[in-house]
């Protein structure tokens, strides 16, 4: 065996046992495109009520406004 190949074998071998006794929690980032599709829809819904809450709050403001503005007349 050449040294080059004996070289590549214990760099696998190293790798494939730091590989298994990794400490670290590995989470899988993947989505299907169901979760996506939802995760979509519900953004939309949620920036759509946060809309209707601006625009409710704005309203709300005019309405003390004239109402402070007519009785004080």
């Amino acid at each position: 065996m050449s040294t080059a190949v004996l070289f590549l074998m214990l760099c696998k071998i190293g790798l494939r046992q730091k590989l298994q006794t990794f400490p670290g929690k590995m989470v899988n980032t993947l989505h299907s495109d169901e979760e996506k599709g939802i995760q979509d829809k519900e953004g939309k819904e949620e920036s759509i009520l946060a809309m209707l809450g601006i625009i409710g709050t704005i309203l709300n403001l005019l309405v003390i406004i004239f109402v402070y503005i007519y009785t004080t007349l």
